[in-house]
């Protein structure tokens, strides 16, 4: 039996584990004030640091924004304050490498709708202005470990450019972090539908042959769009530096720091030969590389692996693309990466369904640790990778001196499906975790029982 994002005993079952983490957050003490200039020693919890060893017990001190050690030992200064969390698993925050927080928020309601665009070539757009720093689904996000994500733009072939933003802040502008980050391609479908037009349904069905001239004219309109942004980035080089502001183009001005190396480029593609085609494409143009959506990524391991390129794996839960694929090919798609010497992350992917389904990104991970990923491997692909490929691994992604003091802590394993993130704090400060879920966990507990006056 195959398994889906959507089957019934999934939801059902993530349904009464989330019944039991609200009433977990719904026990938790008050939030203590913070005071920037006073060190904080987090004690006694089991450490995982990610980029070394798990210190059990472990000791994280902090002052303001940053971590000042980490340690098995307690530091010999006394600290400000102590916070006691013996018997708990302290983690980094957790990073999604793609999604939508933010942009979405009710499939039904088209003004809450924000992840795509209209047009085909659209570089301009920069995804991170629009999030709704009060959408109901980051705080859902947040209760489950994860601190930070990257806000892509959705729509024709180049999309845009995303921005990191941080799960807490009050505007868009205190959440973004960094920005721009990546400019986002989704390669043309490289398949084709063989069925003869006259036994195919719908009257927009195409001949093969017409569906390859479409295919083809798609990759040229691409291939001539970078080719006109490489000849605009020439010209912008021997210009001075004091050009006109009435000379420049919006939409290559924006395409200037991928053309030239500066910034990758993340194409998403998941079929074989989309990515095959990926790879080539940017080779040729000398640009760097990120695959997302990766579904067939394992297909191809050795040639990613030897271009160094990583790949943001998506398609966990999803299943099997062929009849002859394995009902675990996908499960498995990440060891197979990994072996090869691939370096792979995890994500639920961009999208207004996939944001709800965001907080499950550990379970994604887990999934492929029970089916030959290591862990430490599966650790770093929630973590420490999409920090490195996003360029913030000086700031997140593991726990180290010097780094920001993002990280939660929960009562096991956060790639046990069972474990309930306890508390948790960004850039030092300790962030909430009640949601929408706590409050109607609160609200119908509390409901008058049946005949009550």
């Amino acid at each position: 039996m195959s398994v889906t994002k959507s089957a019934p005993i999934c939801l059902a079952l993530l349904a009464m584990l989330l019944v039991s983490r609200a009433a977990a957050v719904a026990e938790k003490p008050p939030l203590a004030l913070w005071n920037p200039s006073e060190t904080v020693l987090h004690a006694g919890a089991t450490v995982h640091t990610v980029s070394g060893q798990t210190l059990a017990p472990g000791f994280v001190l902090t002052r303001g924004t940053k971590i000042l050690s980490v340690s098995p030992t307690a530091p010999s200064s006394k600290p400000d304050h102590i916070v006691d969390l013996k018997g708990l698993h302290l983690f980094p925050g957790l990073l999604l490498p793609t999604s939508s927080l933010g942009l979405t928020e009710i499939s039904a309601v088209r003004a809450t709708q924000d992840t795509t665009e209209t047009g085909s070539f659209t570089p301009d757009v920069r995804a991170w202005l629009a999030v709704n720093p009060d959408s109901e689904l980051i705080p859902v996000a947040r209760a489950n470990g994860i601190t930070h994500a990257l806000i892509l733009p959705l729509g024709g072939t180049v999309s845009g450019q995303s921005g990191v933003i941080s799960l807490a802040g009050w505007t868009s502008e205190e959440m973004t972090i960094k920005a721009p980050v990546a400019l986002h391609v989704f390669w043309p479908a490289m398949n084709l539908n063989v069925t003869p037009k006259e036994l195919a349904r719908g009257s927009k069905a195409k001949a093969p042959d017409e569906q390859a001239k479409e295919r083809s004219k798609r990759i040229k309109e691409l291939d001539d769009f970078f080719a006109e942004a490489q000849a605009y980035a020439s010209a912008r080089g021997v210009a001075p530096k004091d050009v006109k502001a009435a000379a420049m183009v919006p939409a290559w001005e924006a395409m200037l720091p991928f053309v030239r190396g500066e910034a990758p480029l993340m194409v998403h593609a998941n079929d074989v030969r989309q990515i095959k085609a990926a790879l080539a494409w940017a080779e040729s143009g000398k640009y760097k590389l990120i695959i997302a959506g990766g579904r067939d990524a394992w297909r191809v391991a050795e040639e990613l692996a030897a271009r160094k390129v990583p790949v943001i794996f998506e398609s966990t839960f999803d299943q099997p693309a062929r009849d002859t694929d394995a009902y675990d090919s996908h499960f498995k798609g990440a060891a197979t990466l990994h072996r090869a010497g691939v370096k792979v992350l995890f994500s639920e992917g961009p999208g207004a369904s996939n944001a709800t389904f965001a907080r499950n990104t550990p379970y994604s991970a887990a999934q492929a640790v029970a089916f030959g990923l290591p862990e430490a491997e599966a650790l770093k692909g929630l973590t420490l990778y999409p920090a490195q490929i996003l360029g913030l691994e000086s700031r997140l992604g593991s726990l180290d001196a010097g780094k920001e003091a993002t990280f939660f802590v929960s009562d096991g394993n956060i790639l046990d499906l069972r474990t309930t993130v306890k508390r948790m704090w960004i850039a030092g400060k300790e962030i909430p975790l009640d949601s929408r879920h706590t409050r109607l966990y609160e609200k119908y507990r509390n409901r008058p029982a049946p005949g009550a006056k």
